[in-house]
């Protein structure tokens, strides 16, 4: 049996390294991540590159009592799982190394901050931030399903997303998203910010349809 790839952190100067220095390019980088809404399998997300190619897949964790999902790499190799922090009251997300779910192994944890009818920001905080200065923020737009990611409190984009929407979409049932990822930007955390993000929004639409 293969040996699984293991995916470590560096530091590489002037970088954003959060998950591992192999999903950095020195150029910006242009993913679509689509969803098939009309599937028994929710909650999976195919993520591909500007040739058409899967670079990152998201699945539900089977058997999971906490809704955890995992993103993996194009070979089902998995890179880190993440979920739903419970009785939470700030709707946080928890993100780990690989299939762990240890305390210790935490990569990342994202938080919403605002949460109105047209707009949906996060915090997020590296699992060695013990401060109150988030690293990285998200700011959302509900109405039109779009978000600008920033390093910290600055103006400096990291990531940009906006849903698209064509009649074909529509009519098969796809969500899909085009991302822009800046150079030297950790594609596979930028991917996660976008399904949690995606994952709030769905669970605002819910409690409107329930009003």
């Amino acid at each position: 049996m293969a040996a699984q790839t293991s995916y470590t952190p560096a530091e590489i100067p002037n970088s954003d390294t959060i998950v591992s220095p192999q999903f950095l390019a020195p150029y910006p980088v242009d993913l679509t991540i689509t969803r098939k809404v009309m599937s028994l399998s929710l909650g999976n997300f195919s993520v591909t590159d500007a040739n058409g190619n899967v670079v990152f897949k998201v699945k539900p964790k089977k058997f999971s009592l906490r809704d955890r999902r995992s993103l993996l790499d194009a070979a089902d190799n998995p890179i880190l799982s993440f979920q739903k922090k419970v009785f939470s009251a700030h709707n946080k997300w928890l993100v780990f190394k690989g299939d762990s779910s240890d305390s210790e192994d935490i990569i990342f944890t994202a938080r919403v901050s605002t949460l109105r009818q047209i707009k949906t920001s996060l915090d997020v905080f590296l699992g060695s931030n013990e401060r109150d200065v988030c690293d990285y923020k998200v700011k959302g737009s509900w109405l039109d399903r779009s978000c600008t990611i920033y390093a910290g409190e600055s103006t400096r984009v990291v990531a940009q997303m906006h849903k698209k929407y064509t009649v074909h979409n529509v009519a098969i049932g796809k969500d899909t998203f085009d991302v822009t990822v800046n150079p030297n930007v950790d594609q596979a955390f930028i991917v996660t910010l976008i399904v949690i993000l995606h994952e709030i929004n769905e669970e605002k639409d819910a409690a409107i349809a329930n009003e």
